[in-house]
């Protein structure tokens, strides 16, 4: 019988699995087995993400709504956009519930470790007046209060920040006024003095508790706090009369003055009010969500998450360096062989060790390299600005439109020119994705090519933080295909066969949907298909088709997608055969792995892609086998399937898109534990 495998009924909507994915850090938040302070992590990860959700997901939702038009096929389909937004509305509303009962459960945990969080009216005497001193030095003079009336237009109210509403009465009339609370300029928990442990109080609340002081001889009725949440999701314009950075800049300056996407006030700001404050940032009743005076700003949390209470935190470890590594050449050691590195269990320093060492070997001739998040970290903008001066040929592919970063890969690209570092932007029409690194080197008369490639940026602060695999080779025709990629990005970028690389978007995708079909050829030929993918999001409707065509013929499917996942699994007759699991734990997981068993010739890819359209069609993103069949194994056997055999923080997902704890069957094994405490064990 025929099945349509795109009919919408077989795909979970793309906002919905985001939404599922947030529920997932917002558990690790709840879970009593994490350390006090990584939950209050989690929770400020999981508030932000709910922002970066309304700035960038929403807004395109919102501008189709009331239309009957249907979106389009795949993960995408959901009827109208009025139906979406229903059960976005209620998936959202519950997960804000989800935020304050955490918030409020931390609170008293954290307390009784001895760090408290105070409302005003909970200080002493002594700690008022502490507070009335700050105010008056520290804070007054940075406020500015704008009233809302008829010679005093509705103000601005810039992207996500914090503000406070005040209901003023004046000659018998109510007016409203709002005021920015300065967070960013103060911290936003102040540190109070209290005779022992630790003791914060909002800056909101300093600021409300002396709101009289911006409102001197009138009568101040209320005052209440909101946030406004704009859409981010700035596009790039290029004509012909500006080049790609100017543009990228030019869009930039929209990005905090988008349209409003909702708005959050306090839970017990009057109606009319709200439906003031709403009408004029023009949002329906239910853009506006309503939380407790505690649930607002929760991104703020990441400075009581930074406190230095290491037995409230994670137990701290060493990364791991192979012996062969260490204080030698970097440049011999990766002649005697390939390696595979496993961050943050390994070092990343033997990453920006390799740069540095090549900026300072005579031998080294170039330098080229793919930029797209940075970081604050430097060392390895040092080393190839120490390469250029040392007179090496460096480029760099400066990825502008890396979101959120635009800003700081715009100055360092500047920065790089000044220097003479070739600095390139890539095609106009894709951004570019791909973490490669090449260093070429003089030996004995002959060029020698040395690549890097990853899953992760080079960014050496993430690196502690990102499950990340880095892939170290001296392989002439791995070398060959990378260098030929970097000419192809630096000229004029253009369909091109590689004899080792799948590259985004010309023959990536297909390649992976043939490797698909293969598995399924090998079932269907009496053999034993396998699949197992590991990756962040699985969204792109036409390999979910071929996964479903592939557990149909009988071919067993393995999947760890940490975040985005449209397939149902376990749906009778389609996708019985596939398994799908996801991971929320200390570290972010990152790495991608792809691996076919290919009828006993196993393959493996690594890389910088997920399943997802933007990934597969709209950047340059680089596959790369593992030619070696012994590192081939041992990734599989010490990497992959640990990740898959995971049942301690793995949540398995049901065919209606939910996601439930694995059941623990046999020993427990929490994957990051387990690679935390046998790093290495993946060099054999």
């Amino acid at each position: 019988m025929d099945i349509d495998l795109y009919d919408p009924s077989l795909y979970v909507n793309r906002e919905l699995s985001w939404l599922e994915f947030n529920r997932r850090c917002l558990a690790e938040a709840e879970d009593k087995n994490v350390p006090l302070l990584e939950r209050v992590k989690f929770l400020a990860i999981a508030y932000g993400n709910m922002d970066e959700f309304f700035m960038i997901r929403v807004p395109g939702l919102i501008q189709t709504v009331g239309s009957s038009e249907y979106k389009v096929m795949g993960p995408d389909m959901f009827g109208t956009t009025d139906e979406a937004m229903l059960e976005i509305d209620a998936s959202v509303n519950d997960l804000i519930d989800g935020y304050e009962r955490c918030w409020a459960t931390l609170r008293t945990e954290l307390a009784a470790e001895g760090i408290k969080i105070s409302d005003i009216g909970d200080l002493t005497v002594d700690q008022m007046g502490w507070v009335r001193e700050y105010y008056r030095e520290r804070v007054h003079p940075l406020l500015t209060p704008l009233a809302l009336d008829i010679s005093h237009p509705f103000p601005f109210i810039s992207n996500n920040s914090l503000n406070i509403a005040v209901k003023i009465k004046k000659n018998d009339e109510n007016i409203y006024a709002r005021v920015k609370v300065p967070v960013g300029i103060l911290p936003r928990f102040v540190s109070i003095p209290t005779p022992q442990g630790k003791e914060f109080v909002q800056l909101e609340d300093i600021i409300k508790s002396n709101i009289g002081e911006l409102f001197t001889g009138l009568e101040v009725n209320g005052a209440y706090i909101f946030r406004v949440t704009r859409n981010a999701d700035v596009k790039v314009t290029i004509d012909e009369a500006c080049d790609l950075m100017s543009a990228v800049e030019t869009s930039l300056d929209y990005r905090d003055i988008g349209f409003s996407v909702r708005m959050v006030t306090e839970e017990n700001m009057p109606y009319e009010m709200e439906s003031t404050f709403g009408k004029n940032l023009k949002l329906k009743e239910q853009q506006i969500h309503k939380v407790s005076t505690g649930g607002m700003l929760l991104t703020d949390l990441w400075q009581i998450a930074s406190l230095d209470i290491p037995k409230l935190k994670e137990k701290p470890f060493t990364s791991y360096t192979p012996p062969e590594l260490e204080d030698v050449c970097i440049f011999d050691a990766i002649r005697k062989k390939d390696w595979i590195l496993f961050h943050p269990y390994e070092s990343y320093e033997t990453v920006v060790r390799f740069i540095s060492e090549a900026a300072d070997d005579a031998n080294v001739q170039s330098i080229k390299i793919c930029l797209y998040r940075i970081g604050k970290d430097r060392s390895i903008v040092n080393a190839l600005t120490r390469a250029r001066e040392k007179g090496k040929n460096v480029s760099v592919l400066m990825e502008l439109r890396a979101k959120f970063d635009e800003t700081n890969n715009i100055y360092l690209a500047r920065e790089l020119e000044k220097i003479g570092v070739h600095v390139v932007y890539g095609p106009l029409d894709l951004k570019v994705h791909s973490k490669l690194l090449q260093v070429v080197r003089l030996e004995k008369d002959k060029l020698v090519r040395y690549t890097h490639m990853s899953s992760g940026n080079y960014n050496v602060s993430t690196a502690k933080q990102y499950g990340d695999i880095s892939y170290l080779t001296v392989n002439p025709e791995l070398g060959e295909d990378v260098g030929e990629l970097f000419n192809a990005l630096t000229g004029v970028f253009s369909p091109k066969n590689y004899k080792h690389l799948l590259v985004a978007p010309t023959t990536l995708k297909s390649s992976l949907i043939r490797k698909i079909q293969r598995e399924a050829d090998v079932q269907k030929e009496g053999g034993k298909g396998y699949i197992a993918m590991k990756a962040n999001g699985l969204v792109d409707s036409d390999i979910i088709a071929e996964l479903y065509k592939a557990s149909m013929a009988g071919v067993k499917v393995d999947l760890n997608i940490r975040g985005l996942c449209c397939l149902r699994p376990g749906v009778k007759g389609i996708s019985e055969k596939i398994r799908v699991i996801s991971v929320v734990d200390r570290f972010l997981e990152h790495s991608r792995i792809y691996y076919f068993g290919n009828g006993g010739n196993p393959e493996m890819y690594l890389g910088s892609t997920d399943m997802m359209p933007r990934n597969l069609m709209a950047r340059v993103e680089v596959l790369f086998p593992v030619l070696d069949e012994e590192m081939l194994t041992l990734i599989k056997g010490q990497i992959l399937d640990i990740h898959l055999k995971d049942n301690v923080k793995a949540k398995e997902m049901l065919p209606d898109g939910s996601y439930v704890s694995v059941k623990k069957e046999g020993k427990e094994l929490r994957s990051q534990k387990w690679f935390i405490k046998n790093r290495g064990v993946w060099h054999g």
